[in-house]
């Protein structure tokens, strides 16, 4: 039989979770925007995060990780405020929202790559290239800009102010 008490009695101090979670979302959250902006693709790097996080805070929940099902859904509750909490910071603050969501890169300007901007994101000529191929773009020189979206996308505007649609940047896309 089973044991109702245990199921729904949380076994972990709430402070201890609320710390923990707090800890790895935010970690993850500066590592994700620092390091891996290319490789969120159309997700953005918060949305990835949350299902992430959720989805082991939720299995540790579930599969008995913690001894109460309390554990699991507190856990979640902390991701999704932080969640919720950086976007509503993003949106009151445009200082933080520099930082939470970043502007958009340059990397080509007027049909001239801006390395500079390439090595600060790790973007191969290869693969801006292939971007371009990607957008319909055979010739560097057709290009007014390029610019890397804070979601990892490529947004191409040509010199004949048509803007093929965004497409997602990825590691190894050529």
């Amino acid at each position: 039989m089973a044991d109702w008490q245990k199921v729904f009695t949380p076994d972990t101090p709430l402070l201890e979770i609320v710390v923990r979670g707090s800890v790895i979302y935010l970690a993850l959250f500066l590592l994700l925007r620092v390091l891996l902006k290319r490789e969120s693709g159309t997700t953005g790097v918060t949305d990835l995060l949350v299902i992430v996080l959720i989805a082991d805070a939720a299995q540790n929940g579930m599969a008995d990780d913690y001894t109460s099902v309390t554990d699991g859904i507190i856990l979640v509750s902390v991701i999704i405020g932080w969640s919720y909490l950086l976007d509503a910071v993003a949106y009151r603050w445009p200082a933080a929202a520099r930082i939470i969501h970043p502007r958009p890169l340059m990397l080509v300007r007027d049909g001239r790559i801006l390395r500079r901007n390439m090595r600060r994101e790790l973007v191969t000529e290869e693969e801006l290239l292939g971007q371009l191929r990607e957008q319909g773009v055979a010739d560097l020189a057709d290009v007014r800009e390029v610019r890397m979206e804070s979601d990892g996308q490529f947004s191409v505007i040509t010199r004949g102010g048509d803007q093929p649609h965004k497409k997602p940047g990825r590691r190894g896309a050529a």
